[in-house]
């Protein structure tokens, strides 16, 4: 992966939350069966923890989580299915709850400027998004998968409206997405030796 890339998540991590322009981290996990999952165990190798044998094919369900990292405050909904219908109404009531949080933003005095703060968000990116041509102040950047759906028309320029900057993580690159590790957190605390019974 280009080192330029990384700088630019690096930067995103470090420096944003000083420069006034919040993080969130979105991601989702899954699919998970409905199926014994094994535990860690300290049983010796011949007596091994046992797990039931049963396969229920009763679905899968997966795991919508949003992170912001300067806070700690993690977010998650379990879903059976994630179609772009149900992820996009999701994303945009956690964006607006985190926005409800954000100091009210300033008016834009110098457009120039503004559009600067934008860009700098897009160094590194081999492909960038076109942004508007009149752009609200910045309040917050969305690290995401570069997934066919996050790339939606609508919801993008829903999320310029609000001051969002979309940062799609380059292909190989989404260790570079922190939801991804809290997810991993999650999936090992909630599912380790656990036997769920359905989707919910």
């Amino acid at each position: 992966m280009p080192r330029q890339k990384r700088g630019l998540f690096e930067q995103a991590y470090r420096k944003a939350e000083g420069e006034g322009v919040a993080r969130l981290c979105q991601d989702e996990a899954g699919l998970f069966q409905t199926v014994p999952y094994p535990g860690i165990t300290w049983a010796p190798r011949e007596h091994a923890a046992r797990q039931p044998h049963e396969y229920l094919r009763d679905g899968t369900a997966k795991l919508l989580t949003v992170l912001r990292p300067a806070t700690g405050a993690v977010r998650v909904r379990g879903v059976p299915r994630c179609p772009k219908a149900i992820l996009h109404l999701w994303l945009k009531q956690e964006v607006e709850a985190v926005l409800a949080t954000l100091p009210d933003p300033a008016p834009v005095a110098d457009p120039d400027t503004n559009r600067a703060q934008w860009t700098r968000w897009q160094a590194g990116p081999r492909v960038r998004i076109s942004l508007l041509a009149e752009l609200s102040r910045l309040r917050l950047l969305l690290v995401w998968d570069n997934l066919v759906g996050h790339h939606t028309p609508d919801l993008v320029l829903w999320l310029f409206a609000r001051g969002v900057m979309v940062l799609y993580t380059p292909l190989g690159g989404s260790w570079l997405n922190m939801a991804e590790s809290i997810q991993r957190i999650l999936k090992q605390r909630a599912l380790d030796g656990q036997h769920p019974q359905t989707p919910r």
